[in-house]
């Protein structure tokens, strides 16, 4: 593959070329040539449109495709499309299958099914044996066949020493251990924020100290013992600045917060609306403006969809029944840009969505430069568009944002010697 992508402003913090207009020439899986103008033969494809940017290939470190055992949510075939339309080259895969990705063979099974296609997917197996929180998985193997991350997701681990046992055996690895704060002794059976809006509506509230009661716990254990921690899907103000403690006294600790918990309060669910119950949930907007502010400083590493499909049989019921989750690949960029452009500068956001993500999984810098791999999402900062239910390709629909005016699209990805204009 040969391509010419004319007149584009380069976003990417590690390259020498950041912020500078220039053409740039791919031939064969590889950046050739960056300059001003670069002129080619008639045989080479050329990509122009107005106002176009290019950075490295956008990062979601959490997507859940279902596949196996949850076909009905989503194929990986399906969600490798809807991250495709959303501009994501790599993706990490949550372990949320049945059976759980748990061992080595589960994990061949995701590369067989993901190789040769222009989306990357890192498998991220895990921490638990069948994700029931008491047995690990055999760290050691899975790391020799691929897996560069463990976490159990949403099913936080509540053993202590089970924590203790898994931070001591990750340490002199190269993966990640992942665990998403929140003491389920504390959560019970919340659905929403704790606070005025749960009580008003008479539904059971989700305080925030179970989120940072075990974020405590965390953070004590990786001091204790010397590892390395990544704190997934914060939402209060005290976590973010636990975060910001913890990494300042030298712990090695990085965290994500979910889009949707940057701008979203626990009042849009006043109408019972189920597209909007996730967890973590919605909190205030004071937290809110404590995540942008962790965002802006450095706190906060990376930002993620979370995109989790589920069936409108779930998703369609009372507000205590219906399960949690929304899908976010397809909308993300536009509802970044909306909510975050005011805040961060287009290269910070950039370096959430697509450098963070890879600095802290281990996975090279495809930074753009001439002589390296071509990993790249090409993309209109500017564009104002409106998000339509034609617009999802994930199977399920289980997103509040249809209707909602977006800024921001991805027009084109290159990435393993293809090249897909969105």
């Amino acid at each position: 593959m040969k391509i010419l992508i004319k007149n584009t402003k380069i976003i990417d913090s590690s390259s020498s070329h950041n912020n500078k207009v220039c053409d740039i020439l791919i031939n064969n899986n590889k950046i050739e040539k960056i300059a001003k103008s670069i002129q080619i033969d008639t045989k080479t494809k050329v990509y122009k449109e107005d106002n176009l940017h290019i950075s490295q290939g956008w990062f979601d470190m959490h997507v859940n495709f279902g596949q196996p055992g949850y076909e009905h949510r989503e194929t990986i075939e399906n969600g490798l499309n809807a991250a495709a339309k959303g501009g994501f080259t790599d993706v990490l895969l949550m372990p949320n299958t049945n059976p759980s990705i748990d061992n080595s063979t589960m994990i061949d099974f995701v590369k067989n099914i993901t190789k040769n296609k222009i989306i990357n997917v890192h498998v991220a197996g895990t921490l638990s044996q069948s994700q029931k929180g008491e047995n690990l998985v055999e760290i050691y193997d899975m790391i020799k066949n691929g897996c560069i991350a463990f976490t159990d997701d949403k099913k936080s681990i509540q053993s202590t020493e089970l924590m203790k046992i898994a931070l001591l055996y990750i340490k002199n690895t190269s993966a990640l251990l992942m665990n998403f704060p929140n003491d389920k002794s504390v959560q019970k059976n919340g659905v929403i924020n704790e606070g005025i809006t749960s009580t008003q509506l008479g539904l059971k509230g989700i305080p925030a100290i179970a989120e940072e009661i075990m974020l405590d716990r965390d953070i004590a254990l990786c001091r204790y013992t010397e590892s390395r921690i990544h704190e997934s899907y914060l939402s209060t103000t005290k976590s973010i600045q636990k975060i910001k403690n913890a990494k300042d006294e030298g712990i090695k600790i990085s965290a994500d917060v979910a889009l949707h918990n940057i701008f979203l309060t626990d009042s849009t669910t006043n109408n019972f609306d189920t597209r909007f119950k996730v967890l973590p949930p919605f909190r205030t907007e004071d937290d809110n403006k404590a995540i942008i502010h962790g965002l802006k400083d450095g706190t906060i590493d990376v930002i993620s969809c979370d995109h989790n499909p589920i069936e409108i049989e779930s998703k369609k019921l009372e507000f205590d029944n219906a399960k949690f989750g929304i899908i976010g690949l397809e909308s993300a960029f536009g509802l970044i840009i909306k909510n975050l452009e005011k805040h961060l500068s287009l290269n910070q956001i950039i370096d959430k969505i697509s450098n963070n993500p890879r600095k802290i999984l281990g996975i090279k810098n495809t930074s753009i430069e001439e002589g390296n791999i071509a990993n790249l999402t090409i993309f209109n900062p500017e564009t104002k568009w409106i998000f339509e239910k034609k617009d999802i390709i994930s199977k399920s629909k289980n997103t509040p944002f249809i209707g909602e005016k977006l800024k921001g699209k991805a027009l084109a990805l290159v990435n393993n010697n293809k090249f897909v204009e969105l």
